[in-house]
């Protein structure tokens, strides 16, 4: 699997030294994470790994081994389970202090983090203003069970909640957190990996709401995923077609005015605006205009 891993279409790679591994194999597969991100072969994706929690004996000894062996190649270590700011900070200063130890710039190693359960989320504010937090980080599975949630299908609408979404306030609370913290907001896991339409139909969700990303657990996932985080062509050529409009008729050449007619639509500031946002995600995805360019009147 981490042979496979290194040449996957993702942003990002992370290796689980957490869930995804018994007690009793938490020695072993920690050296074998540690030496495999610190291996050629990467295919350029952001490298990670999953910690365990500060509530288990494990995470000095993962985050002292990893960052020892790979530090120079580890762009991110991936907290779970963090209910409070002070998860944060005492994640800050043993990796400052390593990073001291073995000649990495100060700073270089960034932290994305879970947020999985009902305290996590009331303390959110303070914990996505932490230091060298890059992303907030849904764990669906562990924050249904501690809102006693009435489901065993992760990320799914539990039966019987037939009106509007029963995870749409955990999503809206995340998604506020980042985006006033300067932070990516990324959707959790869907665990029917063979089922790619649920995991379609549930990205979705999160993609119309702004998220950034959601994580994935088979690469068949994958292109599912990129498709559903970028925006659609129509859209795409759309925004870039609102923001060329928008700038010429705010020039002087243009009249100088803030709000014009683009066709049938009024566009303004706040048009501009929403319209950055389609653009951004587009051109961060590699997309190319189908359409034709926005022309001045003669």
């Amino acid at each position: 699997m981490i042979e496979k891993a290194k040449a996957l279409p993702a942003d990002e790679v992370f290796l689980d030294l957490e869930d995804a591994v018994a007690a009793d194999a938490k020695a072993g597969a920690r050296t074998q994470v540690a030496v495999a991100l610190a291996e050629p072969g990467w295919a350029g994706q952001l490298r990670g790994v999953r910690v365990n929690d500060w509530t288990t004996p494990w995470t000095h000894a993962d985050v002292i081994e990893v960052v020892g062996t790979a530090g120079p190649s580890l762009d991110i270590v991936v907290l779970p389970k963090v209910t409070d700011a002070s998860h944060i900070h005492a994640l800050d200063l043993l990796l400052s202090q390593l990073e001291a130890t073995h000649g990495l710039p100060l700073g270089r190693i960034g932290i994305e983090v879970q947020i999985e359960n009902a305290q996590g989320l009331t303390n959110i504010d303070a914990i996505a203003a932490g230091p060298r937090v890059q992303a907030l980080v849904l764990g669906p599975a562990d924050m249904a069970a501690s809102l006693n949630m009435r489901t065993l299908e992760v990320g799914e609408q539990p039966e019987g909640y037939d009106v509007g979404d029963a995870h749409h306030h955990v999503l809206m609370r995340i998604l506020i957190a980042a985006r006033t913290h300067g932070v990516l907001a990324i959707d959790g896991p869907y665990l029917k990996i063979r089922d790619v339409d649920g995991f379609r139909r549930v990205a979705g969700r999160s993609a119309a709401l702004g998220y950034d990303g959601k994580w994935v657990l088979h690469p068949d996932q994958i292109a599912a995923g990129n498709e559903v985080f970028s925006p659609r062509q129509s859209d795409y050529d759309h925004a870039e077609l609102i923001l060329e409009a928008y700038e010429w008729h705010t020039s002087r050449a243009g009249g100088a005015r803030g709000a014009v007619m683009l066709g049938d639509e009024m566009i303004d500031e706040a048009s501009r605006k929403m319209a950055l946002v389609i653009a951004g995600k587009g051109r961060a995805a590699g997309m190319d205009r189908t359409a034709e360019p926005f022309r001045p009147p003669s």
